[in-house]
């Protein structure tokens, strides 16, 4: 029985598939943390703008309007993260990294590169430096069956962080790119 609740959206005669962007075969369109991280902001920021023009009736407006753009810039973010790219980027390029201990593999520094370009969609726009205690207490959940500590996870968290700030639209550490 197919399932007619259509897209995200919940419009009825949307299509139900995976979308995908050229150059992104495999890569689903709808990002859950992108969008969910920007719509409870666009949701809060637009309670508080409704309230203050429009009173409760305006909080509520405001909110369902918030939500909705806000959902739509985060999930702009997270577009631009693949983790299939950003997994392969990191095997192949791990042992050239200073922080790298010689007898480690890269299973044991992925779930802190992982960790690294999670959090930048999750904290778009933000600096890794302003974060980085909200990181190291996530660390504990973020890290599976990692053995390796904040402190030792630390660098290769920081080293996607900024790797993916290079390639997304905008400057949260105004370095010029």
């Amino acid at each position: 029985m197919a399932n007619d609740m259509g897209d995200f959206t919940g419009k009825p005669g949307t299509p139900t598939t995976a979308t995908t962007t050229p150059g992104h075969e495999g890569h689903d369109k709808v990002h859950p943390v992108g969008s969910g991280v920007g719509a409870a902001t666009g949701a809060a920021t637009g309670a508080v703008v409704g309230t203050a023009v429009g009173g409760p009736v305006g909080t509520l407006v405001g909110a369902a309007v918030g939500a909705v753009a806000g959902g739509l810039v985060g999930h702009g973010v997270a577009e631009g993260i693949n983790p299939t790219v950003e997994d392969a980027y990191w095997r192949e390029n791990y042992r050239s990294r200073p922080y790298v201990e010689s007898n480690r593999s890269y299973e044991d520094y992925q779930p802190a590169y992982k960790y690294g370009w999670e959090s930048k969609g999750q904290y778009a726009g933000k600096r890794f430096e302003d974060v980085e205690p909200n990181l190291e207490r996530g660390w504990d959940k973020a890290r599976g069956a990692s053995r390796q500590t904040w402190n030792e996870a630390r660098n290769a968290t920081r080293d996607a962080w900024h790797r993916l700030e290079d390639h997304l639209p905008g400057d949260a550490d105004h370095d010029g790119h």
